[in-house]
Formats: C-alpha cells, sequence, structure tokens
C-alpha cells in the first residue's frame, strides 16, 4: 500500500510540474490580426481624415484608410508575446516580419504625436497609445533598431507613443520576446514600416498576441502546486 500511495504522490508532483509548465508557456487571452501592409503607424489614434507623410513623392497617407490595426485595449504593465508570419512590402523588396535587409527612418520624422523609429523597411512595428489623441501632446525620443543585437532584445519597455520593433517575435536563435505595456498605456496598435507612402504597400501579416503571466504570478501558481503535491503525499503517508 506505501508503494502505491508513493507513486501516487510522486504523480501528483509531475501533474503539478506540468501543469506550472503549460502556464509560463501558454498565453492568456490571444487574440489574432491581419495587419496588411498599408497600415501606417503615425495614423495610429487619430480620427478619419488625418494625415501623414505631408510634402512626400507620394500622396500624404489618410485616416482610416491606411490607419494601424487597433490590437486591443491594454493595461499598463501588462506583459506581451506574439507570433507574427507573412509577407508585406513593394513588388521589389517583399519581406516578413523582420523586415528586409534595409534600414529606413519615417521620412517626416516624429508625427501626430508619435516618435520616429530607425528599423529595417517592412518589418512589424508596434505603438502604444493612452486614452488622448497623441497628437495633443509631444512626441517621445527615437529607438534605434539597426543593428541585430538591438532587434533581438528579450523584454522590450517602449514609452507610450513610442514606435517600436515587433519582427516575428523570436530572436535569431529562436527565444521568445516580451513587451511590457508602459504608463498610461491603454490601447496598442500595430503597423508595418515605410519612408512614406503606405498606400501602395502590398501583403499583410497574420499576428497572433497574448498577454503573459509576470514572474513573479508564474512562481506563486508553480509554489502552489508543487506544495499541493507535497500535502497530497504527506496525507497519504499518515494513512
Amino acid at each position: 500500500m506505501r508503494m502505491k500511495l508513493t507513486i501516487l504522490a510522486k504523480a501528483s508532483l509531475c501533474f503539478a510540474s506540468f501543469a506550472f509548465l503549460i502556464f509560463i508557456t501558454m498565453p492568456a487571452h490571444g487574440i489574432t490580426v491581419s495587419v496588411p501592409g498599408t497600415s501606417d503607424p503615425w495614423l495610429a489614434g487619430m480620427p478619419p481624415g488625418s494625415l501623414s507623410n505631408i510634402g512626400t513623392p507620394e500622396p500624404p497617407d489618410v485616416a482610416p484608410f491606411q490607419s494601424p490595426v487597433f490590437a486591443g485595449s491594454v493595461v499598463s504593465g501588462t506583459l506581451f508575446m506574439w507570433t507574427a508570419s507573412g509577407i508585406v512590402g513593394h513588388p521589389g523588396d517583399p519581406a516578413g516580419p523582420d523586415g528586409a535587409p534595409f534600414i529606413f527612418n519615417h521620412s517626416t520624422g516624429a508625427e501626430n504625436g508619435i516618435s520616429n523609429i530607425t528599423v529595417p523597411i517592412d518589418s512589424l512595428l508596434g505603438v502604444f497609445l493612452g486614452a488622448s489623441q497623441p497628437d495633443l501632446t509631444p512626441a517621445p525620443g527615437v529607438l534605434d533598431f539597426s543593428s541585430l543585437a538591438s532587434r533581438n532584445y528579450l523584454m522590450l519597455f517602449p514609452e507610450l507613443k513610442q514606435v517600436f520593433f515587433m519582427g516575428d517575435g523570436l530572436t535569431d536563435t529562436a527565444v521568445a520576446q516580451t513587451i511590457v505595456a508602459p504608463l498610461g498605456a491603454t490601447r496598442l496598435f500595430l503597423g508595418t514600416m515605410d519612408g512614406y507612402g503606405w498606400a501602395n504597400n502590398i501583403g499583410s501579416f497574420d499576428v497572433t498576441i497574448a498577454a503573459v503571466p509576470e514572474p513573479a504570478t508564474m512562481l506563486l501558481l508553480g509554489s502552489g502546486l508543487i506544495g499541493l503535491a507535497g500535502y497530497g503525499r504527506k496525507k497519504f503517508f499518515k494513512k
């Protein structure tokens, strides 16, 4: 009988460890959105009729026709993970979410209160906004993702209205990346990178993004599950 109870206790401990592993590797509340190549991040949160890229060789982009994709409401401090696939670009430079091998800035710089960025063209980008229209306050500083090392971040803390590189959600060694919603964030928008003139871009990205538990929450759950298994083992031996 003691041997059977020992086996049962070990099985309980294995189940607890397995459940904990599932909890830390399966993001909660995931959604999947399609991000067209025409999604201009500098129109995020702007009302219909708003313009971006004025004075460039191509016509200005116009909200909502070239607006970025609303990926959902967020809470400050929330951690997010994502996966992305697909192809966007012009006929001459199609690329996946990590972008083509050409580094670009937004030609008109910070616009509509949203920061500039240095990043591969055609890459998947994100920007967090608060509840207000972004052009009511100055744009934050520029993030530079021109190097592979800068794009290989494990955890990124962008500011409100600061455009950031997302790519396919993995480093070049296939490690999952995480972004943290900044103070005051209530919305997340997804777009693509171009210098100007998003209207003639082609293709789209399929992006699945999800909030993930914070490390303290994961540790608490794991401790609780393992403790429960230990309690069960102790109870069985008493019998």
